[in-house]
């Protein structure tokens, strides 16, 4: 098996080598902290080792409860918002065949609630599971977090009308904290099957927990290969290898480089629709983390060659703020080729004979060329294939990287106190009990 190939060469236009390697000594200690838990956030460090810590009989008892889903239903519902629903999206969009839900399937069509208020969806989705025999995984520390607490309380009163509340409580599993909290009390008196989130691991890093691994294992897909490539990238982010080999390592300098010469934005490209929903975990993980103090790296996403017809003119010739990091995958799953044709009406005979991903490799680099022209300093990182194993690898790769990229910022990248401001202004125009102060501030602003 291959690995990740980080590729900053099409950055040194823009900066020197020497100033990616200028923060080797700062990132060793960084690595260092992480590992030792001496950093800021260090009660959140689980992740740092978690892919070694998952044992066999981890993965078995994940599988387990994912059969009983497999052999009863066929829709999970999902619920929970943030970290706790963006991983296993990721990994599930990733792995599945684009028109899935078109074709017959053997595993449940996993789908996800709770990370909205929108009326619409949740009637929307009620009405689809009417006539559906379906199942429900709860996922929240606290059990109190108002989109997925509104959304579970609803179709927990569906399921029970459904099933009768004693086979309801055989189809409802909550992933949560291992003592407290008003859903393990839940969980606890109602008799559900139970997966407990570690106190130490934080909700965007927690895809690797049976926060991510319940749900990809319920939709097909091979927890254990997962976790595998997350452990081998482990094994090459550790204190005792050297920065030049380290790949998470060189991302962060190289991005904190760019940041030093005002780039301030980056651009996650891809050239295959199916990272779509990888983008918006790797959005959630870098701009909860590092988004603090009036700090950080913007992260936004594009889907090439899709969105060179939108945003492409933006990257190409807009503010030269932003720098570009491709995602690319060595070999797709398909094969297709170009077929000649006798009237070459679309003049599209000289691609005659070559896949259909040797044009995609080709736009991905000249896309390149052109935005390094341009002004835009592009890092490429590629995998062999989209599978489970270099999913795993992806994943441990950037939160790694963002651990040492939020340390080098100074700040900490394990918490997230501005997610706090909506929801007590929230709050208080809803009166809840507790914010009458609040309340009568706000409404001075109507």
């Amino acid at each position: 098996m291959g690995n990740i190939k980080l590729d900053y060469s099409k950055t040194l236009s823009f900066i020197r080598e020497d100033d990616i390697f200028s923060f080797q000594t700062e990132i060793e200690s960084h690595i260092k902290a992480l590992y030792n838990k001496t950093g800021k956030g260090n009660d959140f460090l689980g992740w740092v080792n978690l892919p070694s810590s998952i044992s066999f009989e981890n993965i078995k008892e994940i599988e387990k409860s994912a059969a009983f889903f497999k052999n009863n239903c066929e829709i999970v519902v999902v619920i929970g918002i943030g970290g706790s629903y963006l991983g296993a999206k990721a990994v599930i969009n990733a792995l599945s065949d684009n028109f899935a839900q078109l074709k017959s399937n053997n595993n449940p069509l996993v789908i996800f609630a709770g990370q909205n208020i929108s009326e619409d969806y949740l009637a929307e989705l009620r009405s689809v599971l009417n006539n559906k025999n379906w199942g429900i995984i709860v996922i929240s520390k606290s059990g109190t977090t108002t989109e997925p607490a509104i959304a579970f309380r609803i179709l927990k009163s569906d399921i029970e009308k459904k099933y009768g509340k004693q086979n309801a409580v055989k189809r409802i599993v909550a992933v949560t904290d291992a003592k407290k909290g008003a859903l393990k009390t839940l969980a606890d008196n109602e008799g559900y099957k139970t997966f407990i989130i570690p106190d130490d691991v934080g909700g965007r890093f927690s895809v690797l927990t049976p926060v991510g691994l319940l749900p990809i294992a319920i939709a097909g897909f091979d927890i254990a290969q997962l976790v595998k490539g997350a452990c081998d990238i482990q094994k090459m982010t550790n204190p005792d290898i050297p920065f030049k080999e380290n790949p998470s390592a060189l991302y962060a300098a190289t991005r904190n480089a760019l940041l030093h010469q005002g780039k301030g934005i980056e651009i996650m490209a891809n050239y295959n629709p199916k990272l779509h929903y990888f983008a918006e975990w790797w959005k959630q993980l870098y701009g909860e983390s590092e988004g603090k103090e009036g700090k950080g790296i913007f992260p936004a996403s594009v889907d090439f060659t899709s969105d060179l017809h939108s945003m492409g003119q933006y990257i190409q010739d807009g503010p030269r703020n932003l720098f570009e990091t491709v995602v690319s995958i060595t070999s797709p799953d398909s094969r297709i080729v170009i077929e000649a044709d006798t009237d070459n009406l679309d003049g599209l005979n000289y691609l005659a004979g070559k896949r259909i991903n040797d044009v995609n490799k080709m736009a991905e680099l000249g896309t390149a060329f052109a935005h390094v022209d341009g002004g835009v300093p592009n890092i490429r990182i590629e995998i062999p294939e989209l599978n489970e194993y270099y999913l795993g690898q992806l994943i441990y790769f950037y939160e790694f990287a963002c651990g040492i990229s939020g340390y080098i910022l100074g700040v900490n990248p394990f918490n997230q106190p501005g997610v706090e401001a909506y929801k007590k202004n929230m709050f208080a125009l809803l009166e809840k009990p507790g914010y009458e102060k609040e309340t009568k501030k706000i409404k001075e602003k109507l």
